[in-house]
């Protein structure tokens, strides 16, 4: 079955249409509206590790691994789709779906699909802190038998965000770093499947935060709007830590945002060779707040 370390995947076809989308979107430089804000702090949609926000939103992401397999290395590739609803401004429900090809043996098809549930528990604005618990279920036999398990699996997770917006003048040029973290297990149905706990955090410099809240140092676009980050997100199971370190970008605005990531192996039973994530993101609580962005109940 199918061995992966990022969630949310759909065909080629959808990613482009999608892709050409947001790129129509992305043309304002303003992050006034984003969805995870903690006073001055915009936390972004990261790739690997999931943000500590809710919102009306919907992520395309492209992943591509090489990953140990039964017969050798494997080469997988994974087209990600995720939907997140709004049914009041602090809870969210999402479904998922992954379209997976992987050549070793050759096999393609839709992984099973997800759904999950998300609440934001706590934002304190002046320390530009965030947390928020949710749970999601993948589940077992809906996707493709050549790339599914049988089997669900559930995953609580807890998630939060720290800025450095209060740091004090004189750490000034540090108030742009963020960390984002979640921690949580992943506990199978099937009788004998082993269980994990997965978790991960990111580091961030924001340089929207450096020009607008910091000093305005002249940087042009797109440079102005950039995040620069590292995500490790992290799995541990049967006494086998995995994971990746991913060295990346991500370019926001108001109403969207787009990023690109390198998937670093930590061990070799974590992948042979550098992978990439390429993500398009939109915010439908930004694009149609007052249509499909906005909560069902208020």
């Amino acid at each position: 079955m199918l061995t992966h370390t990022t969630p949310r995947r759909q065909p080629l076809r959808a990613a482009a249409l999608f892709a050409a989308t947001v790129g129509a979107l992305l043309c304002a430089p303003s992050l006034a509206g984003a969805h995870a804000i903690a006073g001055n702090r915009v936390f972004p949609s990261t790739m690997a590790v999931d943000d500590p926000g809710v919102g009306d939103e919907a992520n395309l992401q492209f992943g591509h691994q090489r990953v140990p397999g039964d017969n050798g290395d494997q080469s997988i590739n994974t087209f990600d789709f995720e939907y997140d609803k709004l049914i009041t401004p602090r809870l969210a429900v999402s479904v998922d779906g992954t379209y997976a090809m992987q050549n070793n043996p050759r096999a393609h098809g839709f992984d099973n699909f997800g759904v999950g549930l998300k609440y934001l528990l706590y934002v304190n604005d002046a320390h530009e802190f965030m947390t928020s618990v949710g749970v999601d279920a993948e589940l077992g036999g809906t996707g493709s038998r050549a790339i599914a398990d049988n089997f669900s699996t559930i995953s609580p997770t807890i998630f939060a965000g720290k800025g450095m917006g209060d740091l004090p003048d004189s750490l000034a040029y540090l108030r742009p770093i963020a960390i984002t973290g979640e921690a949580g297990p992943a506990l199978t149905t099937g009788a004998g499947r082993p269980n994990a706990f997965n978790y991960g955090f990111t580091v961030q410099y924001s340089l929207p935060y450096l020009q607008q809240h910091v000093r305005d140092v002249g940087l042009p676009q797109p440079f102005a709007n950039l995040i620069p980050l590292v995500e490790i997100p992290l799995s541990r199971s049967q006494g086998q830590t995995t994971g990746t370190v991913n060295p990346g970008f991500i370019w926001i605005n108001r109403y969207g945002q787009f990023g690109v990531e390198a998937q670093i192996p930590i061990n070799r039973a974590s992948g042979s060779h550098v992978g990439i994530l390429v993500q398009a993101h939109i915010f439908f609580d930004d694009v149609a707040p007052t249509t499909i962005g906005k909560p069902l109940f208020q």
